[in-house]
């Protein structure tokens, strides 16, 4: 796991300073060692965090032993030693860096169809002065780039391209991706909040000759749904468990101490039993749970931990340690980021890089087996009796207090496109795209988000299937997993995620969802294998997440945010939003009660602390 960062610019005069600054915004994703590569006008820097192979010889930038080729990694390949034994080659490292290069050599651009694992790489083929850029299937690994008349920079993170003069001084705010996060709470690939600077798409190689990016899509999510579904529970059952076991084993693969972060949920505790099978002494599991609230889970993750025979640890977050965190949390993102659950997620890493250098985390099982409440939402709009009656419902459940706003606006979703946007951005109490439109200034509202389902040829995928490819493709990617790659980075944490394998991927969207949801038991099939390793009674609760206290906190110990960032003075300066909106929201949740909207608050809170950054410049 580490940083990378670099360009190809032919008019770039000090590569060494380009390199050094770019290097030292991403000091804290490896800390290990740094290295660095100029050839011409083209760039490579490398920050390390070593966990396969220690030794000097994997260090990066890696060259070809012919010399024509260097690579900057960041990520891992899980199944290096099972490619590495089919390649004819003397081999210097016991690295998977030196694995990736030996078979991009021999096989281009299509060695990226052999690798499982999380990666965003670069390579140069020095002959043809060509770069060669991937990104890992499902997006786990992040990569950013600014291309403008000539000039590439690409960087594992925003920050780093910020230090350079060249793409400082070009970047603009990107509306449509500001209208995107309002909407979403984060701001989805391609987009970044800088209309000059794209996320490097997943499932994606591309290659840069010095005047054209070539941007081609390797695997595809929708291509991989078969039209015959797995409807056998224990077929299915067997076939999960072998791979989860698969995934897990070689997830562990690692030359320095690991643990699993343990939430006390259902995913967490499955991938931690998997994994308890696999090891030889005692598991390091870490859990935060929340002081006085009904979110903490933490007693629960210990007892299961207990049963695991893990070495357990726990963390309580309360108000006065979050306030100490939150702000400069808020930062680590380099973008507006409504995702409260950022600030656990910091805190679980930081407790576990106290005492091991890599985890597993169980992310990923709500978009794959139907975790969601969104999707019952789902079931219930496409009954034809409720689209008959939805007019009058909805000037109905406005008079039923906070609940009944809250289903109202689920249930004013737009007759065409955007409707699993909307549901996800109603479930998650954001902004309706009728709301922003009252929002945003007039000259500020753009064309927002909307969801591309063109790749959706198969007919045998029901709504509720396509509201998981949604979760799937966007919120788990561009919020989920930029979370953990944050929060987790930030403390020098590499963070695997065996349920995201790409084979589990493929195998669990063929399953029928009859065995995701059954009856009121959501991600009922992943539970049936969960129950072969722990008790049921462990988990007979309702599901709670992972996330602070926000609603309460923001009327409290946190309020101190709303009068700071949401003042007449702060939203006239930032000249973005409609003051007299913005009161009637703060009014309605102070002083009526209205704690659905608790959400929004937060998002205008964030959006408006990185729009007074913006103003005041990098420096």
């Amino acid at each position: 796991m580490c940083g990378i960062a670099g360009y190809f610019d032919a008019s770039v005069s000090d590569g060494n300073l380009i390199l050094d600054l770019m290097s030292r915004e991403l000091f804290h994703r490896g800390p290990d060692a740094s290295g660095k590569f100029i050839h011409g006008g083209v760039g490579l820097c490398h920050r390390r965090l070593s966990i396969i192979d220690l030794s000097e010889e994997a260090n990066q930038p890696m060259y070809s032993k012919c010399g024509r080729y260097a690579i900057i990694f960041n990520g891992e390949i899980y199944n290096f030693k099972e490619i590495k034994s089919k390649i004819n080659a003397e081999f210097v490292t016991n690295s998977d860096t030196e694995v990736i290069l030996e078979a991009f050599i021999r096989f281009g651009s299509d060695c990226v169809n052999l690798f499982n694992g999380m990666f965003a790489f670069v390579i140069l083929d020095k002959e043809t002065k060509v770069l060669h850029l991937f990104r890992d299937r499902i997006g786990v690994k992040p990569l950013y780039y600014f291309l403008k008349n000539a000039k590439f920079y690409f960087a594992s993170e925003l920050k780093s391209l910020l230090k350079i003069k060249a793409v400082r001084e070009s970047v603009s705010i990107n509306p449509e991706a500001i209208n995107s996060f309002l909407h979403l709470g984060y701001i989805p690939q391609p987009l970044s909040v800088y209309s000059e600077i794209n996320k490097f798409p997943a499932a994606s190689f591309a290659t840069f000759n010095g005047r054209e990016l070539q941007i081609q899509k390797y695997w595809n999510v929708y291509e991989k749904i078969k039209n015959n579904k797995i409807s056998d529970l224990n077929t299915a059952k067997a076939d999960l468990d072998e791979l989860l076991n698969d995934s897990v084993k070689l997830r562990l693969i690692s030359d320095v101490p690991y643990g699993v972060f343990l939430s006390g949920g259902i995913d967490s505790a499955l991938v931690a039993s998997v994994a308890a099978k696999h090891v030889p002494a005692a598991l390091n599991t870490f859990t935060i749970g929340f002081e006085n609230s009904k979110q903490d889970e933490s007693i629960f993750a210990a007892q299961i931990a207990k049963r695991l025979g893990a070495n357990h640890t726990t963390h309580l977050l309360g108000p006065v340690e979050a306030i100490k965190m939150i702000l400069d949390g808020m930062d680590i993102f380099d973008e507006p980021f409504a995702d409260s659950s950022f600030l656990p997620t910091m805190l679980v890493s930081k407790l576990a890089g106290k005492n091991v250098k890599m985890v597993l985390s169980g992310d990923g099982g709500d978009e794959l087996f139907h975790g969601y409440g969104v999707y019952n939402w789902v079931k219930r709009i496409n009954n034809p009796l409720l689209k008959v009656s939805r007019p009058l419902l909805l000037r109905l459940l406005k008079l039923y207090g906070n609940r009944g706003r809250r289903v109202a606006g689920l249930l004013d979703f737009p007759l065409s496109g955007s409707l699993r946007s909307h549901l996800f951005s109603q479930e998650q109490y954001l902004f309706s795209q009728k709301e922003i439109e009252k929002l945003l200034k007039p000259s500020k509202v753009r064309s927002y988000f909307v969801e591309d389902e063109s790749n959706i040829s198969n007919q045998n995928i029901s709504e509720v299937e396509k509201q998981a490819l949604f979760d799937l493709q966007y919120y788990l990617r561009d919020d989920l997993l930029v979370k953990v790659d944050r929060a987790s980075m930030l403390y020098s944490l590499e963070c695997r995620l065996p349920l995201l394998d790409y084979r589990i991927v493929e195998y669990a969207l063929n399953i029928s969802p009859s065995l995701k949801i059954k009856g009121n038991t959501f991600k009922y099939i992943e539970k049936q294998l969960l129950f072969d390793y722990l008790p049921e009674t462990l988990f007979n609760r309702p599901k709670q997440g992972f996330s602070i206290p926000l609603k309460r906190w923001l009327k409290t110990d946190l309020k101190y945010l709303i009068n700071d960032y949401l003042n007449e003075d702060v939203i006239s300066s930032t000249e973005l939003l409609n003051f007299e909106y913005v009161k009637k929201l703060k009014d309605n949740y102070l002083n009526k009660n209205h704690d659905y909207l608790y959400n929004r608050l937060w998002q205008l809170i964030v959006l408006q602390r990185w729009m007074l950054k913006y103003t005041q410049g990098y420096e």
